[in-house]
């Protein structure tokens, strides 16, 4: 698609035509089977200041906790005892945990327990991503929020676009599968960024693309602004499976937080992965970067019933694989 064809579909193209569409080449390239990626929130302590996030390092209200490593490796053993086959580990971007420490933890859960890991630790020094995929994780996710330099640096204001842009290319290099995404109706975002955003995606040839609404954080300094809506985020959702083609596309809880059927209508028009939360149930109210969020009482075997459910509703099926990457062979990986 063009640019202005992606324009065209964000703004003015019948919803209904877009989303058979999207669930048609959903159908297509990565068929009908769910992928489920076992969330561990494992730390909430951030040290950077995006004034988005509700994990921010100035926000003075929120209660910090921090996971040791035997508990991260339980919550993956429970995981992978409820039929998870990938565990996400996911934090705040901080130096908390050094370097060999994550190692230590990603080794012992591929010898152990023979999940496929993803890493979602934010930024980190190309010797820390090697040593990790040197471990064994397979997978990183990190967002890049927004194709504009303007409102990445007005959003980010102690992040570097370029230094993120190098860190997806670092990762790339190392042989990860590579996962990065936006937010959709951040401030001043308008149709023809969410274009380019889209586009950046497709050059980047991502594995996996990750989007979800902007949801205001009232302990933040987005408190005021007008929130993304469910409607421009599913458009979103359905041209980014229409231009990548076989991404992994997840329905994200941020949709499900927005209206109730929200990851429901995701997987009708592109996605095919969900994220279940199994962190312990004590540390899911402390890791919110937006108020509203579901699920944050429920215990981890909760979760898995309501989303198999959820998966045979919609006539789909649950992966019994771990979802590696379609886009190119995976070497070294469960």
């Amino acid at each position: 698609m063009t640019r202005d064809e992606i324009i065209k579909g964000l703004t003015v193209l019948d919803p209904s035509e877009l989303f058979a569409e999207a669930d048609r080449v959903r159908r297509e390239c990565v068929g009908d089977e769910v992928h489920l990626r076992g969330l561990v929130e494992f730390s909430n302590v951030c040290g950077r200041d995006c004034l988005y996030c509700g994990l921010r390092r100035s926000n003075k209200e929120i209660v910090r906790y921090g996971m040791d490593m035997a508990g991260v490796f339980e919550t993956a053993r429970i995981a992978c005892e409820m039929g998870y086959r990938s565990v996400v580990l996911q934090s705040g971007e901080s130096a908390r945990y050094p370097t060999e420490e994550i190692a230590g933890l990603v080794r012992r859960i591929k010898k152990d327990l023979g999940l496929a890991v993803t890493l979602s630790l934010g930024e980190r020094s190309r010797e820390t991503y090697a040593a990790w995929r040197e471990a064994g994780a397979d997978r990183y996710l990190l967002r890049f929020e927004t194709s504009s330099r303007e409102i990445f640096q007005r959003l980010k204001p102690d992040s570097s676009y370029d230094e993120r842009m190098q860190c997806l290319r670092s990762l790339r290099e190392l042989d990860f599968q590579v996962g990065s995404g936006i937010m959709v109706g951040l401030p001043s975002q308008t149709p023809e960024i969410i274009a380019d955003d889209i586009l950046l995606m497709k050059d980047l040839d991502l594995d996996m693309i990750g989007i979800g609404p902007f949801i205001p954080n009232p302990d933040t300094p987005l408190a005021g602004e007008k929130g993304g809506c469910l409607d421009l985020t599913l458009r979103t959702l359905a041209l980014i499976r229409i231009v990548t083609r076989n991404a992994h596309i997840p329905a994200t809880t941020a949709m499900g937080s927005i209206d109730p059927q929200g990851r429901q209508k995701a997987l009708r028009c592109g996605a095919n992965v969900l994220m279940p939360n199994v962190t312990p149930t004590q540390y899911r109210e402390h890791y919110q970067l937006y108020p509203g969020k579901i699920c944050i009482k429920d215990r981890p075997g909760d979760c898995m019933l309501c989303i198999t459910g959820m998966v045979a509703s919609l006539g789909r099926t649950v992966a019994q694989g771990p979802g590696h990457s379609l886009k190119r062979p995976v070497s070294g990986a469960v």
